[in-house]
């Protein structure tokens, strides 16, 4: 595996290295002096395609390819038909991962609630299980989606909806173990999708850590009990074999952590959130958010804080990213900057109005513009610059990539296989110049 060198967003002064599955990758801060100026650009280098790599997820035995496919159209704007190629196509193609959810497809109806597992199902009956991560999620807190429960009108992560969730999902994926079970977004109140600062005023009283994670050591427990006299290896064969947490921050992270360290209980192995060159400071390492003065030194200090990057450290907790929505919901294809398109008008952002709408704010539309300059610049397509750079991240696990198209998909992987790796030190320069100009435009 080629190291990745990457610039981050806020150089030190000293050395910084970064460490995962025994990989060292060091990075020397450069000195920012005057440059002579060169007549043609730098280019990333296309290369013949090569294959997909595959990374441990977190503590589990899960050895994942570096694209999961995402699967949320699958009964909303993909047929089944269509859902079976593309599913075909990306394992024929190296990915061996698929995420789907029990709310899916999205947007969230009653009507088609569930509709993207049984496609799912039936695509799995000719495949071989055991070369399939599935990874699916139950609901978080919800006073709107009480349909998808027998008896409930707000969802809650208790042991009894956790418990109909997995059972469902079994069933209707028609299989006897989920190879990763998590947690849609958190019980207790977080912001969500494209929210950005947390209001203490909607704090709310929510199900205790500890509950959270007996309800699936029960589940874990059972499926291994069931198995006891069979053959096979039982850690391979439960109900649930590992758990993660989706939408989450840093104090929930640590307090899962916590609660199974102190409790004998499972341990979260992955955390699925937004990430993307539009969608970073969540998880990124610094985040300044005012400036303060301090009266003893006299002096106007930037306030920042140090997130999700330094609680998942593989030296840390060891929480596998897996980033949703790489490429901004679609937005950095480019093909929203011209709204009268054929592709704009097939887009999701417009299909579905009010969907993820923090894309089509002006401000992101500019953030994209500029780096659909930075990917022209350096001879890319926007779709290379976005999935290279979320791929050459040291804290990536996956990139989740959902497509509506087998030709979607191919454009999607060829760009991880083909785009030089890692993207050149020139390329990620501008890449935070344009970042530092526009910190996650689309936050609400």
């Amino acid at each position: 595996m080629a190291s990745i060198v990457t610039i981050p967003a806020f150089p030190c002064n000293k050395t910084c290295s970064f460490s995962r599955h025994g990989l060292s990758r060091r990075y020397k801060p450069p000195t920012f002096i005057s440059r002579t100026w060169r007549s043609t650009p730098i280019r990333a280098k296309l290369k013949e395609k090569t294959a997909l790599e595959y990374r441990k997820l977190g503590d589990s035995d899960l050895n994942i390819s570096e694209i999961t496919l995402g699967t949320m159209t699958f009964g909303g704007q993909n047929t089944e038909k269509e859902a079976h190629e593309i599913l075909s196509y990306a394992f024929e193609h190296g990915i061996n991962a698929l995420d789907t959810a029990e709310a899916y497809p999205i947007p969230m109806k009653k009507e088609t609630q569930g509709k993207t597992d049984l496609y799912i199902a039936s695509w799995l009956k000719s495949q071989p299980r055991d070369k399939v991560i599935l990874a699916t999620k139950v609901c978080g807190y919800s006073e709107r989606s009480g349909y998808i429960r027998e008896n409930a009108k707000v969802l809650r992560v208790d042991a009894a909806n956790i418990r109909e969730s997995v059972e469902k999902s079994l069933k209707r994926l028609n299989t006897d173990y989920i190879d990763l079970m998590q947690i849609h977004w958190p019980d207790r109140y977080v912001p969500l999708f494209g929210e950005f600062f947390y209001d203490p005023l909607k704090w709310r009283p929510s199900i205790p850590f500890v509950e959270q994670l007996k309800a699936f050591q029960e589940l874990i427990d059972e499926g291994k009990d069931s198995l006891n006299d069979i053959i096979w290896n039982a850690s391979e064969h439960t109900q649930v074999r590992y758990i993660g947490v989706s939408n989450e921050t840093s104090y929930g992270v640590m307090e899962f952590v916590q609660a199974a360290k102190v409790e004998g209980l499972p341990k979260i192995v992955s955390i699925q959130n937004n990430y993307s060159l539009l969608v970073r400071c969540h998880f990124e390492n610094m985040v300044f958010f005012g400036r303060a003065w301090n009266s003893g030194t006299r002096n106007l200090l930037e306030a920042a804080v140090v997130d999700l990057v330094e609680v998942c450290h593989p030296n840390n907790y060891n929480i596998g990213l897996l980033a949703y929505s790489p490429l901004g919901g679609g937005a950095l294809t480019g093909k929203y900057l011209d709204i009268y398109s054929e592709a704009a008008k097939r887009g999701r952002l417009n299909l579905f109005p009010g969907y993820m709408e923090r894309y089509n704010r002006s401000i992101a539309k500019e953030a994209t513009i500029e780096c659909q300059k930075v990917a022209k610049k350096h001879g890319l397509s926007m779709v290379q610059l976005a999935l290279g750079f979320a791929r050459d991240r040291p804290f990536m696990t996956s990139s989740i990539v959902g497509a509506t198209s087998v030709d979607q998909l191919k454009e999607n992987i060829d760009a991880f296989m083909t785009t030089e790796r890692p993207l050149p030190a020139e390329v990620m320069a501008d890449i935070e110049t344009t970042f530092k100009r526009y910190k996650d435009p689309g936050m609400l």
